[in-house]
């Protein structure tokens, strides 16, 4: 790898959203995490409301306006609720902004130290594809709370669903401008390129799209994703149709247990895409190493892929909101670096589905 700068792995997401309590609610019940900080007017904020949720090494923000005039309004009234922010923990703040804006980043929050009881916290912040933000973060010198202006909630992060980390965040672009950002996060932030999906890997008889996979030495993945001329619309132009330009598209939440994770998630209500029954025609020849039975797997609507590496189970979920935007795709891997391309035509034609009722196909 040939990291610029040591990136130490992803320190959060912040998702602006319309009702930041109403949301915390939904991925506490229905996900798992559990609420470890918050800021509102209760700690002085006058302009935001935010609340942390954590979930075994994924921390999630969720972060509501307090008034329509405030930027996080803004961009809830265009985009929705989205992911705004991707911060990444950094060993040095002001070498990862400097070495980022002299290889052509745009700058968006300068170097800044924030101190508090617990100690100084470093950040800074760089303009990436639409609206997103990435965020350097230094947590050295700084203490157990999340941040300057949250007070700790008296919370012991668990495993209810049992999601362990972050392993994938796909962002879409539009037509023509998926090379352009995987080039920004190679030269502004070391990023290699590892895999990369064209529109004849990735299409069905009505659309199609092409997919790039960057990593960096911490194992951090991003995929850049951008529409391909087809019959129909793709779910990538439905997405940016609906999202009023680029942005986060999912989420690949890691468990070790993906059965047990989809039980949890269907009993409280996570509502996951539908896969055809006939996709798990002949899959009992190989599956048998896995020690789940095919018809446990059909029920759960849980796919299966392989390489030469191993293999993985996954599945998503419907759009997280009324625009179909924002997903989760639920994952296990044993061995697979990949993203299940075996399953690629199959998923696409279980979108094109759930396009066709939206009237968006």
């Amino acid at each position: 790898m040939s990291d610029i700068y040591s990136i130490k792995g992803v320190d959060h997401l912040e998702f602006y959203v319309g009702n930041a309590k109403q949301a915390a609610i939904v991925y506490a019940q229905c996900f798992g995490f559990t609420t470890t900080a918050y800021r509102g007017l209760e700690t002085g904020d006058r302009k935001v409301t935010s609340y942390v949720l954590e979930q075994g090494e994924i921390r999630f923000v969720l972060s509501s306006a307090l008034s329509p005039e405030y930027p996080i309004a803004q961009s809830v009234l265009k985009h929705g609720d989205t992911i705004a922010i991707i911060a990444l923990q950094v060993s040095d703040v002001a070498t990862a902004y400097q070495q980022a804006i002299a290889c052509g980043a745009i700058g968006a929050i300068p170097p800044t130290d924030h101190e508090d009881e617990h100690g100084v916290l470093r950040y800074a912040a760089i303009r990436s594809f639409g609206d997103v933000l990435v965020k350097f973060v230094d947590r050295s010198n700084y203490g157990d709370n999340f941040a300057p202006g949250f007070a700790a909630r008296a919370n012991t992060p668990s495993n209810a669903a049992g999601l362990k980390r972050i392993d994938h965040i796909v962002g879409n672009v539009e037509y023509g401008a998926m090379d352009q950002w995987v080039n920004f996060f190679v030269k502004t932030m070391g990023f290699d390129v590892r895999m990369h999906f064209d529109d004849q890997a990735i299409s069905t008889e009505y659309s199609a799209l092409m997919s790039k996979v960057l990593e960096n030495g911490s194992k951090t993945i991003i995929n850049i994703n951008e529409p391909a001329p087809g019959r129909r619309k793709s779910q990538i132009q439905e997405y940016l149709d609906f999202h009023y330009g680029p942005g986060i598209q999912h989420l690949g939440l890691a468990t070790d247990d993906i059965v047990q994770t989809v039980i949890y998630l269907k009993q409280a209500g996570v509502e996951f895409l539908p896969i055809p029954k006939t996709y798990y025609d002949g899959l009992e020849a190989w599956v048998k190493e896995l020690e789940i039975p095919v018809e446990q797997l059909a029920a759960l609507g849980i796919l299966v892929d392989r390489d030469e590496d191993g293999y993985l189970l996954q599945l998503f979920t419907k759009p997280m909101g009324d625009r179909p935007t924002l997903f989760f795709e639920v994952i296990e891997r044993h061995g697979s670096r990949g993203f299940g391309a075996g399953n690629f035509k199959s998923l696409f034609v279980a979108l094109e589905r759930e396009q066709a009722l939206r009237g968006n196909l």
